[in-house]
Formats: C-alpha cells, sequence, structure tokens
C-alpha cells in the first residue's frame, strides 16, 4: 500500500503589490471560487471532486493575507473545507509580511519572499501567527506546515519545534530543496526525521537526464503521474506527494477552464478511486512516523512520456 498525499496549497493573490485593496475582493473570488463563463472551477469544484470519489486531501491554506484583509475572507476558505470534511494545514507566504495593516515587524518594510530570509525568532513568530489565525478561523489542529515557495531552511523546522508542529513537507529537490541546508548531499525523497519533526518531501523525478521535475497536477501529465505511482509501489516506497493549488484548474488568463487540467485532475481521482487496494490517499492525521534510513534516488519517468507532455502543455496553452 502506497500512501498518497494529494495536497493542494490555497492562496490568493492580486496580481501585483499595488493597488492591493481595491483589488482584493475580485481576487478572492478568481481564486477561491475559479467562476468562469463555463461553470466554477476553484476549491469548491476540488473539494467536490475529490469527496466524490471519496479520497482525502490535504488543503495547506495561506492565512496571512488576513494580516491585511481580515479573518472574515479566511474564515469563508475554512469553512468550504471543514463542510467537505477534508484536511486543513499551514501554509505561509512571506511576501505579506510587510503588507500587514499592524505590523508583524516593525523592522521589516520590503519584501522578503522566503521563510529562509528570517531568522530563527521570526519564523517561530511567523509560524506561531499563521497557526493562531487559522485556529480562530475554525481549525480545530495544525499538523502539518508548507513553506510558500518551498522557500524553507534548517531553522523552519525547528521554528515548527517551537510551535508544536510535527510534520514538514517543504522539501522539494527539483526547486531550492539542496538550498535548505537539510541533510546536505542528500536528495531527499521519503520520509526523514528531524529531531522532533518529520519532513515528508515533495515526491520528485527524473523527466530526463539530470533533470528533476516535482510531481505536480499542472506541470505532469496523468500518464507520467500514473506510471510514477505503479514505480513507487513497486519499489516498496511508502509516501507519494503531489501538489497543485485552488486555481489550477483554470486557464492562466482565469477567464476560462483549463480543460487538459480538468481531465487530468478527473482521470488521476478515477484512477486512486478504482485502486484503492494499492493506493490510499491520506492526510498527516494518518501518518504513522515510518522513515527511511536510506533515501531512495528519484523515479525515473521516460523520456517519451516527457515529450508527450510537453506536446499536451502546448496544446493546452492555446487550445
Amino acid at each position: 500500500m502506497l500512501n498518497v498525499y494529494f495536497t493542494v496549497d490555497v492562496e490568493i493573490w492580486c496580481g501585483s503589490w499595488q493597488d492591493i485593496d481595491s483589488k482584493f475582493p475580485r481576487a478572492f473570488k478568481q481564486y477561491i471560487y475559479g467562476h468562469t463563463p463555463d461553470g466554477d472551477f476553484g476549491l469548491p469544484y476540488k473539494l467536490k471532486v475529490l469527496n466524490d470519489h471519496g479520497l482525502k486531501g490535504v488543503f495547506f491554506v495561506e492565512p496571512m493575507f488576513s494580516c491585511r484583509f481580515g479573518r472574515g475572507p479566511l474564515e469563508e476558505i475554512v469553512n468550504l473545507i471543514k463542510e467537505a470534511n477534508q484536511a486543513i494545514e499551514l501554509h505561509l507566504h512571506t511576501e505579506w509580511v510587510d503588507e500587514a495593516k499592524q505590523p508583524i515587524f516593525p523592522s521589516v518594510a520590503q519584501k522578503r519572499q522566503f521563510m529562509r530570509y528570517f531568522n530563527l525568532d521570526e519564523q517561530t513568530r511567523l509560524i506561531a501567527l499563521g497557526k493562531q489565525w487559522l485556529m480562530e478561523s475554525g481549525v480545530e489542529k495544525i499538523r502539518a506546515f508548507r513553506a510558500g515557495s518551498f522557500g524553507f531552511n534548517v531553522e523552519t523546522l525547528n521554528a515548527l519545534i517551537a510551535n508544536d508542529i510535527a510534520i514538514d513537507s517543504s522539501y522539494n529537490a527539483s526547486f531550492m530543496g539542496t538550498e535548505s541546508n537539510f541533510m546536505p548531499g542528500t536528495v531527499v525523497t521519503e520520509a526523514v526525521r528531524y529531531q522532533n519533526v518529520y519532513e515528508l518531501p515533495m515526491t520528485v523525478y527524473f523527466d530526463r537526464p539530470g533533470h528533476l521535475r516535482h510531481t505536480q497536477l499542472c506541470a505532469c501529465s496523468y500518464k507520467e503521474m500514473e506510471s510514477l505511482l505503479w514505480k513507487a509501489l513497486e519499489q516498496g516506497r511508502k509516501n507519494f506527494t503531489i501538489l497543485s493549488h485552488n486555481f489550477e484548474l483554470l486557464h492562466r488568463s482565469f477567464e476560462r477552464p483549463d480543460k487538459i487540467v480538468i481531465k487530468r485532475f478527473m482521470q488521476l481521482c478515477e484512477f486512486l478511486d478504482k485502486n484503492k487496494d494499492c493506493f490510499k490517499t491520506c492526510d498527516y492525521g494518518d501518518y504513522q512516523g515510518a522513515v527511511f534510513d536510506k533515501q531512495p534516488t528519484p523515479l525515473l519517468s521516460p523520456l517519451w512520456r516527457t515529450g508527450q507532455r510537453m506536446l499536451e502543455q502546448l496544446w493546452s496553452k492555446y487550445a
């Protein structure tokens, strides 16, 4: 049995940092509800499809925007996920720090894009605030964390320990993982323990010689993901982490659905539903603490599948 974590980073962006107060109401509706002339394809749609197939997801909710716009929109997001009986965990994008109406750090007046740009005390404070805001919005327990853009470091793990959060999912070997100073010299591909925190990394694979790619709904074809899931199971791996976002089923213009990514999502859910005897969709409450003393090498996908996906992506761009 392979544990599959279908993780969704729930975020809101205003397109730029100018005039965000007037932009936010429209951005909230776009990013959360995904309205298009062909229907709504945002967070509620994704929740419904998962539930229709009896699957668990993990929704890493980014709460820092609420330090600018108040708790109401955050509570709305939390309620949508809670009503669907799906898990909520903590996600932080530190680009919001300097936008707070009540300064979090008076000395921070410019953008710091990644968690790793803050020291241990600052990271501890940010995680504490994020956890507090989610719990004030109705979340009962925070078990896991993911840094925005995977921009964590070892100090992030120490900050999680200070905040009694036992699981991190910020390590991405294909993007900034090696810059984290976590297990330097090792490509982390499976669960590992650091003091009182478990790191459950993104699943990565070689899609061409020397090039790692993480498994993300809008960045991998369905055939790639299906093949990689079977390979991970056959190789005796325990965990497989997939990334998605609340807005990934929309075309980049936000004016219409992305039919190819929606089809991938449906195919993946149908596959996981059909093969529940082999693949168990999990939240972090299911994690039993199993770790790998020796890290498996990244999975490998044949080059011809990469070529197929690139053609599919090109078609999606213009279709």
